[in-house]
């Protein structure tokens, strides 16, 4: 999550995307462009699937390194350290450089991943696996603001929604791909699979990524970032080894639990007085942050706990293998994508959000008492479509609680509220599977114990720290124990996850309804998994704009433009004053961009304009052909350019409704340069059709 450096405006104005001082870069194109991306998603790729990929191996980790009880902590262990170090991330790229940060980031990580493959024991791999996470943060933090700085302003939508997209895949296909490395290769090979990735992503970034990126000064709450995630250690601990390692009024679980709420006390104090704070604290006077803030953590809560414990399921109780553990849950996964994508289309189109944190809720809850209810003889049907209805719940409210977080608060803390929304989610995470595993881990001995009474292990088993290939070769009598024994355990860990999904049913209808600001249409159906954020509020305005930008009908457009300028020029002749406008040196071959617009369509264009005083034509003093000769824009036509500039930035102002743009000199700013850099587009407005949902900010 960001920092409150979201409302200094010293930071929005330094990241509104002039060039730095220091050099910053200016958009790269071509085949140059396409390597740094790979290479960033690639990266994002990685940090994802380490969130969901060892789901589907825990059984078989647990067979190989025994310690069932501490089981949940190999996903927890990631899932809070990538949460508790993304703000540092964000911060010490900005400052020293994006480049360096984020090879330190896929460094980390890859020491990490190696280290986790070879570990010996559950907790060398729970070790390991927090160092993951440390790298993971960064991959994900460092691929999305990176990407502002190399792409131009006009393209920023696109790939910020294919950086979604890849996130949400690799969330689908995490526990598959887990499975099919555990049955065909071996469960180290879902860390080893990391490294030769890991180190293209490197070799490319090196070789391609600028090292002169933009950079911005914070002052960085080191000892908020600490505080805040020593906190959640704390509490985690307390949860997750309370009844199982240590007696529930023990020493250590009584020095967890004081040393969490005074954790807390210190971090809200210092939160008061940071320059800029990791969580500012006066997002929770606004209602609507407050309870989605509440909203998130459950459902972070009860989407990880699920992902983790459902193959336990599958595997020890169906007796299915790894892989076809993975794939039976894509009616979960399936379902939360559906909700997720339509919801966001649904909200944009009808203006109401409030019902969907509510019918999702409530579904959530009631998929979860039917996950309570699954045993060794329930069909496989039924099991999809327990599953199923609990995903739709899950992603009835994923995307909602963001799109009404960015809806409800003032610019300035547009940024922080944005990334609050996810990381409370991902904290969420971090405690549903460590509370999931501590309530397995007590249950499953005590189960064993009373469904093996008088059984007799064979030789070198014992307790719950058998694989499920193992499993599959014990006598029936002792086979039929386990089975009832894991059973009876997951139905009682799903059972008192009901209660929770019901609180928050109940809490989503406090949820206030607000009027919904044109730029919350900006949401793309590739951020369904609301990937964890660290942009300013104008970054996060930026990329509002540009996506709304990308799905308007040109044509139209430029109509609109002309219209509002008082400009009487056709919507391709308006395009092609503005290309000249920011492109004085071209010639008319240059100007066609071929194969978008053919030179010959330029030239009569061109001739067009000057007929109407606009464009004079200078002949090339080579003897070229037409193709060669340079249009240069008149007086006038310099004062076309001029209004059909101003009027595109009084449009962009116009979907910035309720964001006074003259209450902050970043705004004027970035609308001053949006203007320009938003027309200057490759895309001639002719034969082109509206994009599918009608043109978004044609209007």
């Amino acid at each position: 999550m960001t920092a409150g450096s979201i409302g200094d405006s010293a930071r929005d104005r330094a990241s509104v995307g002039a060039p730095a001082a220091d050099g910053a870069t200016q958009p790269i194109s071509g085949r140059r462009l396409w390597l740094i991306i790979g290479a960033l998603l690639s990266g994002l790729l990685l940090a994802a699937l380490d969130q969901t990929i060892v789901a589907t191996a825990l059984p078989t980790i647990v067979g190989d390194l025994g310690d069932a009880s501490h089981l949940s902590w190999v996903v927890t262990a990631y899932l809070l350290a990538s949460t508790a170090s993304t703000p540092l991330w964000g911060k010490l790229g900005d400052m020293y450089g994006r480049k360096i940060f984020f090879q330190a980031a896929i460094v980390i990580f890859l020491v990490g991943s190696a280290l986790s493959g070879i570990s010996s024991s559950m907790t060398e791999l729970i070790a390991f696996r927090a160092l993951q996470g440390i790298g993971g943060g960064g991959l994900m933090i460092g691929a999305q603001t990176i990407i502002g700085d190399v792409v131009s302003p006009r393209d920023r939508g696109r790939y910020q929604g294919l950086f979604g997209a890849v996130f949400g895949l690799s969330s689908v296909i995490g526990p598959l791909m887990g499975g099919l490395l555990v049955d065909n290769l071996s469960w180290h090979w879902i860390f080893y699979i990391n490294l030769p990735i890991g180190v293209v992503a490197l070799v490319v970034t090196a070789a391609v990524l600028p090292s002169r990126l933009s950079r911005v000064h914070h002052v960085i709450d080191y000892l908020g970032a600490l505080l805040v995630g020593l906190a959640a250690t704390s509490f985690v601990l307390l949860t997750s080894l309370g009844g199982t390692t240590y007696a529930w009024g023990s020493t250590p679980i009584v020095i967890f639990g004081v040393a969490g709420v005074a954790l807390t006390v210190a971090f809200v104090f210092v939160e008061r007085r940071a320059a800029e704070p990791v969580v500012p604290l006066r997002l929770f006077a606004n209602r609507v942050f407050a309870v989605a803030s509440v909203l998130g953590f459950v459902v972070g809560f009860a989407m990880f706990g699920a992902i983790t414990f459902l193959p336990l399921f599958l595997q020890v109780v169906k007796g299915v293998s790894p892989t076809l553990s993975g794939l039976r849950l894509l009616p979960l996964l399936g379902g939360l994508i559906l909700t997720s994508a339509g919801s966001g289309q649904l909200i944009s189109r009808y203006g109401r959000y409030k019902v969907f944190p509510i019918v999702g809720t409530a579904l959530m809850t009631v998929g979860l008492f039917l996950l309570s209810r699954l045993g060794a003889g329930t069909g496989t049907a039924l099991t999809s479509l327990y599953m199923f209805v609990f995903g739709v719940g899950l992603g009835g409210v994923m995307q909602v609680l963001v799109i009404a977080v960015q809806n409800a608060v003032d610019y300035k803390d547009l940024g922080a509220a944005t990334s609050g929304a996810t990381f409370f989610r991902s904290l969420g995470g971090s405690f549903g599977t460590a509370v999931f595993g501590a309530i397995f881990a007590n249950l499953l001995a005590g189960n064993l114990a009373h469904y093996l009474r008088g059984v007799t292990l064979p030789p070198g088993l014992s307790g719950s720290s058998v694989s499920p290939a193992e499993l599959a070769k014990l006598p029936a009598s002792v086979h039929g124990g386990y089975v009832q024994a894991y059973a009876h355990s997951l139905q009682t860990v799903f059972l008192v996850a009901v209660p929770i999904a019901g609180m928050a049913f109940f809490l989503a209808w406090a949820l206030p309804e607000r009027k919904l600001r044109k730029t919350t249409e900006a949401t793309d159906p590739g951020d369904v998994f609301a990937l964890p954020t660290d942009r300013s509020s104008v970054k996060e305005m930026e990329r509002a704009l540009t996506v709304l930008a990308r799905r308007e009908n040109r044509p139209e457009l430029f109509r609109r433009l002309a219209a509002r300028a008082d400009v009487e020029l056709d919507p391709v002749l308006c395009w092609l004053v503005l290309c000249m406008e920011r492109h004085p040196d071209r010639t008319v071959a240059e100007l066609g961009c071929p194969p978008a617009i053919s030179t010959e369509r330029v030239q009569e264009l061109v001739a067009r304009l000057a007929s109407q005083g606009l464009v004079v034509v200078h002949a090339d003093g080579d003897g070229g052909g037409p193709e060669r000769s340079r249009p240069v824009l008149t007086p006038a036509g310099r004062a076309t350019a001029a209004k059909l500039i101003e009027a595109r930035r009084q449009r962009l102002a116009e979907l910035l409704d309720g964001w006074s743009p003259a209450d902050h000199d970043e705004l004027v700013a970035l609308l001053r340069r949006l203007g320009r850099e938003m027309l200057d587009d490759k895309r001639p407005p002719e034969r082109q059709s509206a994009p599918a949902g009608g043109p978004a900010g044609a209007r």
